[in-house]
């Protein structure tokens, strides 16, 4: 319908007034309104961007999700009462496990073992290799318990067949050198504790790993320090070899005279500790 002329000045008039008016609106508008859906965003603004000083409002803030629980599973809670040496409680922790691995049947294993409690220590470490018969550091476990009950020969194999499994263990190497110096077996023993101290010069220092304990034979003492302070001299650990081999003296496996002739220690001869220590054994001892 055409509309009479009359009309249209009105019409362009109101047009006139409503613009500006719906303009200086926007303008007086809170920064946070969004535009409605048939309507173009205007470019943002300086005056238009949020400041530090206007926190959003309330009902603009994002809902944050609470967290859910974080449960630990009886392995993760066996691990970390180990780590700080509450061994019983660790073991209770992992008995939790309804289908234990053999990797948890391992740890209850160490956890025993460090409780002295070598028999439910050796029933661990036998199930956890009957899940798993080819794990080196469970046989190498199992081998130190037939040490500490001198069954020598026992944790010889076993330490052999950990080693055919993992050949460059430095702990396993140990072990065995270990071993055979209580088998009085020395050359081969050394030969045990170099290859270890080669794959890893701090070995006799790291406990993370069950090891053959002291041999409780004062002579087998004295050969096992011996030999570790041969091994500390071929790493250049001075320090190390003079308290092995002040050990290995008390013991009586080595005698000052012996000493001074060793070749295997001609490198500390003209250090003056190494000459005081070997001047003191001479000495009488009075009573």
């Amino acid at each position: 319908m055409v509309r009479p002329a009359s009309s249209r000045p009105l019409l362009i008039s109101l047009l006139a007034v409503c613009l500006p008016a719906f303009h200086a609106s926007r303008a007086q508008s809170p920064a946070g309104q969004r535009p409605s859906a048939n309507q173009a965003p205007a470019p943002a603004s300086d005056s238009m961007l949020p400041t530090a000083a206007a926190p959003p409002a309330a009902s603009a803030a994002p809902v944050v999700p609470s967290p859910s629980p974080i449960y630990a599973t009886p392995e993760q809670e066996g691990d970390a009462l180990e780590a700080r040496q509450r061994y019983q409680a660790a073991i209770a922790a992992y008995a939790k496990d309804p289908h234990p691995s053999a990797a948890v049947w391992n740890k209850m294993g160490i956890a025993y073992q460090m409780m002295f409690n070598t028999r439910d220590a050796a029933r661990c470490y036998r199930e956890s290799l009957r899940l798993d018969p080819k794990n080196a550091m469970v046989l190498n476990n199992l081998g130190t318990l037939y040490d500490s009950a001198k069954q020598y020969s026992a944790a010889e194999k076993m330490y052999r067949k950990a080693l055919r499994l993992k050949p460059d263990s430095p702990v396993i190497l140990k072990n065995l050198g270990t071993n055979l110096l209580v088998q009085h077996k020395y050359n081969k023993g050394w030969e045990a504790y170099k290859k270890a101290m080669t794959l890893d010069p701090g070995i006799f220092k790291n406990h993370n790993s069950p090891t053959v304990s002291n041999p409780t034979s004062i002579h087998e003492r004295g050969a096992m320090n011996y030999y570790m302070a041969r091994g500390c001299v071929k790493m250049g650990e001075t320090q190390c070899a003079l308290d092995y081999l002040k050990l290995a003296l008390d013991e009586g496996f080595t005698t000052a005279k012996k000493l001074s002739a060793d070749e295997d220690f001609a490198s500390l001869r003209s250090n003056p500790a190494f000459q005081q220590l070997l001047a003191e054994q001479k000495q009488p001892q009075h009573q």
